[in-house]
């Protein structure tokens, strides 16, 4: 999460293999918890080999950010498996296996000097650039 030169932070979810699926902006004054739900719903329909396309993740990891329970019933409602830390009983040690690929798109993200400084003053304009950063690095990993 960036809080760049005007106070905001950019929010990944990814895939497996660290491709960026849903992408957001927030105030840099929100907490963490408040951003996953905006999040998953803006998870777009999965393209699948045989049947109806997916539209939900089948499980979620997330650090002790996140260790709210009406997030855990929100997910279990929506049918999602999770994955979420408790705080004050498991160590963070565990997560770092799954934790990594967002850290690493997080750090392609950080390449982009126009996201790495941030020069836009609209959340609009900085939305539309991490977008296109996103779009950029599923592109060259596709491409491979």
């Amino acid at each position: 999460m960036d809080r760049g030169r005007y106070g905001s932070r950019i929010y990944l979810i990814t895939e497996r293999s660290g491709l960026p699926i849903s992408v957001g902006i927030s105030a840099a004054n929100l907490h963490d918890s408040r951003a996953l739900i905006p999040l998953v719903k803006g998870i777009p329909p999965i393209r699948s080999r045989r049947g109806r396309r997916r539209r939900k993740p089948g499980k979620l990891h997330a650090d002790k950010g996140y260790d709210y329970a009406h997030l855990r019933r929100w997910l279990r409602g929506r049918g999602i498996a999770h994955r979420i830390a408790h705080k004050g009983v498991e160590s963070s040690q565990r997560l770092g296996r799954h934790r990594w690929t967002v850290e690493r798109t997080m750090a392609w993200l950080a390449g982009c000097r126009r996201l790495h400084r941030r020069y836009e003053r609209k959340a609009d304009h900085l939305l539309a650039f991490t977008s296109i950063a996103c779009t950029l690095i599923c592109y060259r990993r596709l491409a491979k």
